[in-house]
């Protein structure tokens, strides 16, 4: 009989909080595997999820913005707290906002992104939840990031998430209500959620789980075993900084919206591939001469969920073949029968994988991120909107990452280990990488 590793988890989970003096909440798979592999390589610190913004220099008021980020930490266990473990087992302890803002002192000359790449890394390995640092950016310093625009005398703002706290939903209703809260400069912010948004937390954390649960079947098992039984090793692993390229596209329309995310499946892997061959060696010793795991996320809260902040997605994995796709529809088809089963959660995916033959560990060879940009509000805060730049340098969770937006363009960055993979080599990926996306849309 298959034994669920939900179902392990939750009986660990129910012995902990029935000893706990304080009153603990369950995670999902998502935020589990956070907090395991921060603990297992806390120099990376790659499961941070961070927006940046620039602002005039001086229009931002740092007390006010502490006012709203706290109050609007107040109203979500997922900001309050601390995400921890109890006799081993992954929960969330009830508490207090978890919030710093703060100024990032920067030497006159010197470069902002720099130091708010180093308060990145950082970053404290049992919080805050939410951390908003501003660091000046004087007129005369260069320009060290690739999509950034002008940025002499400016204010560059991090928000920035334990990614265990927050899902791209999350996102764009944390960006709503610091807006609403940095607007209305509420000089009482409470002092931790109420008993319901707890037990709204609760709730969408226990759906997760059940679906979690009911995802990890013997038709799953035997699906992933099918899709990823030819993996042939090993190649992933984090990187601590990362060098970037940039490329914006056409916005897509009509009926070809539906293929964005595929085709950027197919490119990406072809951009994988070329890496990992000009890289030679796996980490385990084999060479890239087969498939590779390019692990993308996916998912949201189960129907009738509240919608509670926190991590509610699913790392799915794609095979990706050593050419790439000729057909895309029939690339298409593969991804939708995948997202017949976008519930079994990565851990019960790596055990259908080696059940099948493969000695996969579980690393990703690549990841991709897409975000469709309509779907969050501006960050306006004293009447002025951010505008969104980008940081090269940070950590990665895999060798490679791609993150795409969509909205008045499609802008695609890849993100490599430059210890890794020499520059030309990621840009002659990168090339690849945008050939096959141009082909397909």
């Amino acid at each position: 009989m298959h034994a669920s590793i939900t179902a392990a988890y939750l009986a660990r989970y129910r012995s902990a909080a029935a000893d706990s003096p304080v009153e603990l909440l369950p995670l999902t798979g998502a935020q589990r595997r956070f907090l395991i592999t921060r603990r297992l390589a806390p120099l990376t610190r790659s499961d941070i999820a961070p927006l940046f913004f620039a602002y005039p220099a001086g229009a931002l008021d740092l007390d006010r913005l502490g006012r709203a980020a706290t109050t609007v930490a107040a109203g979500h266990p997922a900001l309050c707290g601390a995400f921890g473990t109890v006799r081993g087992t992954p929960v969330l302890r009830t508490g207090g906002p978890s919030v710093e803002v703060a100024r990032l002192d920067v030497a006159p000359g010197a470069d902002a992104r720099q130091a708010l790449r180093e308060a990145m890394l950082d970053w404290p390995l049992d919080g805050p939840a939410l951390r908003l640092l501003v660091a000046r950016q004087s007129d005369g310093c260069p320009d060290s990031g690739p999509d950034s625009g002008s940025d002499g005398g400016e204010d560059l703002l991090a928000l920035a998430l334990d990614h265990a706290a927050c899902d791209e939903q999350s996102l764009g209703v944390l960006v709503g209500e610091l807006t609403e809260a940095y607007r209305r400069d509420d000089r009482s912010p409470a002092t931790g959620p109420d008993p319901q948004a707890v037990a709204d937390f609760r709730e969408a954390v226990e759906l997760q789980l059940a679906a979690e649960e009911a995802a990890a079947g013997p038709a799953a098992q035997a699906h992933w075993g099918r899709r990823l039984g030819g993996l042939t090793g090993a190649g992933g692993g984090a990187a601590r900084t990362a060098g970037m390229l940039v490329e914006r596209l056409p916005a897509v329309g009509g009926s070809a919206r539906g293929a964005i995310f595929p085709a950027l499946l197919d490119a990406v892997g072809a951009a994988a591939q070329r890496l990992h061959r000009a890289d030679g060696q796996l980490t385990d010793g084999s060479r890239a001469d087969g498939p590779l795991a390019l692990g993308y996320p996916w998912g949201g809260r189960p129907p009738g969920a509240p919608a509670a902040l926190g991590c509610f997605l699913n790392t799915l994995v794609h095979a990706v073949p050593t050419q790439p796709a000729a057909d895309l529809e029939a690339l298409c088809d593969d991804w939708w029968d995948d997202l017949d089963h976008a519930g079994t959660p990565f851990d019960e995916v790596v055990r259908a994988a080696r059940a099948a033959g493969s000695p996969w560990s579980g690393g990703l060879d690549a990841m991709l991120t897409f975000e469709d940009l309509q779907r969050r509000p501006p960050l306006v805060l004293g009447g002025v909107p951010g505008r969104e730049v980008q940081l090269a340098g940070r950590p990665l969770a895999a060798p490679m990452a791609v993150s795409a937006s969509h909205g008045e363009e499609l802008t695609v960055r890849l993100a490599w280990d430059d210890e890794r993979f020499p520059a030309a080599e990621a840009e002659a990926a990168f090339a690849d990488l945008l050939a096959v996306l141009r082909r397909h849309l």
